[in-house]
């Protein structure tokens, strides 16, 4: 079948996400999504095994969001929330307010994770400024740590390894460290706690770094972070815009290793991968630091979309089905699957390593391979997988059906196999 006209014409002129434009293979037109579905423009379908970039955790198309989104676009698509107040905004406000752990209760709306990440730090510099009026303009942050593609959040992500490295001399130079995974690197991070007194706060990924190869890191180096942060009086950014709601077996990782921080972003899934919609939240400690008379102590930031309703409306709506709906037990039995189909590939030659958490696996390869090879290999065989680095990874839909999910491991296990040969 002849790809459609739509997609001939736009690819003059439009320019496609981490993608060098003039070597990247042609995307593939699709028509429809279903389930853990994409249905192609040639009728074929493929098993979506990342979810809409770790967005559509209910599947795709679930009614409950369709309809409630539905139902808001009738009412009231948006409306601003200068001066104004719509129902979907402050109800989702209380709901998050209610899950998450510890005092983390003041919502911050905005419209993607990125700038979820750069409200947090902006949070964070100006808390320092409004309490003891000092001038605390950096962070610490992690290698191997992802936070997004705004400037600031760049700055935050590993200075070397990352797809930023580019925009290193532009960014702002902030404290990298290695995750305090023993004794020694804890050592490393209370060292750099304690000689730089101009850290406002520090960034991580709870548990799980995700874009930056599916890293994965236990509760007791949280334990250590925080025991770090509450020794030198910093505060603590949990990035939750990947492991937020139910990705790693637990609502939240803050949930799973029973470490709350500050300030918590979050995103991707928030909505079931049905709109853009992200929040930054913060503790009643962090946000009295703004509750003032005095107007130079407000939160100078509101983007154009913020508590977007419709949004809202989805949000609440997966809420609801995080509720009336299984969702966490369905991580615990897609993780069950991954260890009795992948782990017995982490004593194959050419196999670095194999990890997984809840709803996430990664199979990481020793060498590099030809990731654009690799990815049109896998539609091939049916499957939607893209590799990241030297990590063939998955982080389907929780919904998805048992045989869809064995076809998407016996791809990778299929892959390796070449890969190993």
């Amino acid at each position: 079948m002849a790809e459609p006209d739509w997609l001939a014409d736009g690819l003059d002129h439009i320019w496609l996400p981490y993608a060098q434009m003039k070597t990247a293979p042609r995307p593939v037109a699709v028509k429809s999504t279903h389930g853990a579905r994409i249905v192609l423009h040639d009728g074929r379908e493929l098993i979506d095994g990342i979810g809409s970039w770790w967005t559509a955790v209910h599947g795709y198309n679930h009614p409950h969001l369709i309809g409630a989104v539905r139902k808001q676009l009738e009412v009231m698509p948006h409306v601003m929330l200068g001066g104004l107040a719509h129902e979907q905004a402050y109800r989702l406000a209380s709901r998050l307010a209610a899950l998450l752990p510890g005092d983390l209760s003041k919502v911050f709306f905005c419209e993607s994770g990125s700038v979820a990440v750069e409200v947090a730090m902006k949070i964070a510099v100006q808390y320092w400024r409004n309490t003891t009026g000092e001038v605390r303009p950096k962070f610490l942050a992690f290698r191997g740590g992802y936070h997004g593609d705004t400037f600031a959040a760049m700055s935050v992500c590993d200075p070397e390894d990352s797809m930023h490295s580019l925009f290193g001399p532009a960014l702002p130079q902030q404290h990298i460290v290695d995750l305090p995974t023993d004794e020694g690197r804890a050592g490393e991070l209370d060292r750099a706690l304690a000689e730089h007194r101009d850290i406002a706060a520090v960034i991580v990924e709870p548990l799980l770094q995700g874009a930056g190869g599916m890293r994965m890191h236990d509760a007791a180096t949280l334990r250590r972070m925080r025991e770090a942060c509450d020794r030198h009086g910093v505060l603590l950014i949990f990035d939750e815009i990947f492991t937020g709601f139910g990705r790693l077996g637990a609502m939240f990782a803050s949930d799973l290793s029973g470490v709350t921080p500050d300030i918590v972003t979050l995103g991707k899934a928030l909505t079931g991968g049905v709109t853009p919609l992200a929040a930054t939240v913060a503790s009643r400690r962090v946000y009295e630091a703004f509750h003032s008379d005095d107007a130079s102590k407000a939160l100078m930031h509101g983007p154009t979309y913020m508590g977007h309703a419709a949004g809202c409306a989805a949000a609440n709506a997966s809420l609801d089905l995080f509720e009336s709906e299984p969702r966490l037990e369905q991580v615990k039995t897609i993780e069950a699957h991954y260890h009795d189909a992948l782990m017995p590939l982490k004593g194959v030659t050419g196999v670095a390593d194999v990890r997984i958490l809840g709803s996430v696996a990664a199979v990481e390869m020793r060498d590099a391979f030809d990731i654009q090879a690799l990815r049109r290999s896998f539609m091939e065989q049916g499957v939607f997988i893209r590799p990241i680095g030297k990590a063939i990874y998955l982080a389907p839909a929780y919904t998805i059906a048992g045989e869809d999910l064995a076809r998407l491991t016996e791809a990778i296990c299929l892959t390796v196999e070449k890969l190993t040969r």
